[in-house]
């Protein structure tokens, strides 16, 4: 670990993290006994701690999100040189690196036209909920307002984001929640809900129909869906699922937004995760990915038939979508991300990840067959996940304790990663794994070699 701008006394830093940061997702009953972890650097796919330990980071910065590795120093420089002809102006004007980033994204997104910018993936999606709430109104006087979300789905933090969150844990005691919003069945197929069904991806989908036809396809206007389940388990889409979905969306005039805030800008293989599945969609939202964590940016991606619903009537002052995000004027933001694609494309990380993926998945299966507690793995890409189980048989999930305690001996062996965290009752029993697209097969055995060995620790 280099020493930089962290030669101060590390006894200080945790003296003040303990006594006044609310750290995100984190009992802080502990820290009365034990530090605080603090993060202090960082180069290619590992970070080091206060004390100077080396970690191999699995999950991408905690959750999913430097996507191209630490210590960039071209995002860096790119960002600093912004910052200093231009911080910050309001989204109502234009800006160099908005347009250049624009211009660039949309090239990865056929069909896709315009970019709204902010600053966070619940913001992203938010500003969606609001297009399709103003699209209703001015179509069918509010009528056709209602969303539809998918069980084990995740949208965001915000009170109305976590309406839509198909993990009741996320939403616990911050109710009562907007309205307007109603969930669908998941599409987990080691879960199989219809195993009388000749298709499971067919049966799943047209659950969506099912509920559709309940509510009324009249108050239906739109859903929203990861093209692969993030934090509800990592869960790629049974065969048949996504082209029966937008043939549903077609058939009742159903608006398709797709949540790409995990898995966008590479993580499955391609620019996005709708592309491996034929999906159109009507929006398309991402954040974490889109600068690799350098700086803070999300985007509201639609086609160009929503966007003109927002501006026919130049003489009406409703008529526009009437809404800010303070933080979606900063420069830094576009910037960091035009360099971020730049490297993907530079590096062929792509590539990358589509032979790394499949290495990764070779070595969990092989990890599956040794340890009877893993029931089902699964991914796509660099986006990988081992469901842990007290029987095989009868799927019974591992208590989340014995999960929490694989996570807590990868960790204290120097290697971080994730597993389903206040997702879902009795279900957080889901080992995560998402480094970066830069990551090697050495550092992939170096993963699979810490769940190996964590595994025959905590369960013998």
């Amino acid at each position: 670990m280099e020493s930089g701008f962290y030669s101060n006394d590390m006894e200080k830093i945790v003296e003040s993290d303990r006594a006044h940061v609310w750290h995100h997702l984190t009992p802080h009953k502990k820290f009365e006994t034990t530090d605080p972890l603090i993060i202090v650097e960082g180069k290619g796919i590992h970070v080091w701690d206060a004390k100077g330990k080396r970690y191999l980071d699995a999950v991408s910065g905690g959750v999913w999100t430097v996507n191209v590795g630490y210590g960039r120093t071209e995002i860096a420089d790119a960002v600093r040189d912004q910052l200093v002809k231009l911080n910050y102006f309001a989204g109502s004007a234009g800006s160099i690196p908005g347009s250049l980033f624009v211009e660039k994204l949309l090239e990865k997104m056929p069909g896709m036209s315009r970019v709204y910018f902010s600053n966070s993936g619940s913001e992203a999606n938010e500003k969606v909920y609001k297009m399709v709430r103003q699209i209703a109104h001015k179509k069918t006087g509010g009528k056709k307002h209602k969303i539809l979300f998918r069980d084990r789905d995740y949208h965001g933090t915000t009170i109305t984001t976590l309406s839509t969150s198909g993990q009741p844990q996320r939403a616990a005691q911050y109710g009562p929640l907007t309205p307007g919003f109603v969930e669908v069945p998941h599409c987990l197929e080691y879960r199989n809900q219809y195993p009388d069904a000749e298709n499971y991806g067919i049966a799943a989908a047209d659950a969506i129909e099912q509920v559709i036809l309940r509510e009324g396809p009249e108050t239906v206007g739109a859903i929203v869906l990861e093209p692969v389940t993030a934090g509800g388990g990592v869960i790629p889409p049974p065969e048949g699922y996504w082209p029966r979905v937008q043939e549903i969306c077609r058939k009742y005039d159903i608006l398709l937004h797709i949540d790409e805030v995990v898995c966008g800008v590479g993580r499955t293989g391609k620019w996005f995760g709708y592309q491996h599945y034929g999906i159109e969609p009507d929006f398309v939202t991402m954040a974490k990915g889109v600068a690799s964590g350098y700086a803070a940016i999300s985007c509201t991606v639609t086609t160009e038939r929503v966007f003109d619903m927002f501006k026919a009537d130049p003489n009406d002052p409703m008529d526009y979508f009437r809404d800010i995000s303070t933080f979606g004027g900063c420069t830094a933001g576009p910037a960091a991300a035009l360099a971020n694609i730049e490297i993907i494309e530079r590096e062929n990380l792509l590539e990358n990840v589509n032979r790394m993926g499949d290495y990764l998945m070779e070595r969990l299966h092989a990890l599956m067959a040794k340890h009877q507690v893993i029931g089902d793995v699964r991914g796509k890409g660099l986006f990988c996940g081992a469901e842990l189980v007290s029987d095989r048989t009868t799927k019974e999930p591992m208590p989340e304790a014995k999960v929490q305690a694989v996570v807590a001996d990868c960790m204290a062996n120097g290697v971080i990663i994730g597993a389903t965290n206040r997702s879902l009752n009795g279900m957080n029993n889901t080992l995560c794994l998402s480094p970066a697209l830069i990551v090697t097969k050495e550092n992939i055995d170096e993963i699979v070699t810490a769940i190996d060995n964590a595994l025959e620790r905590v369960f013998g």
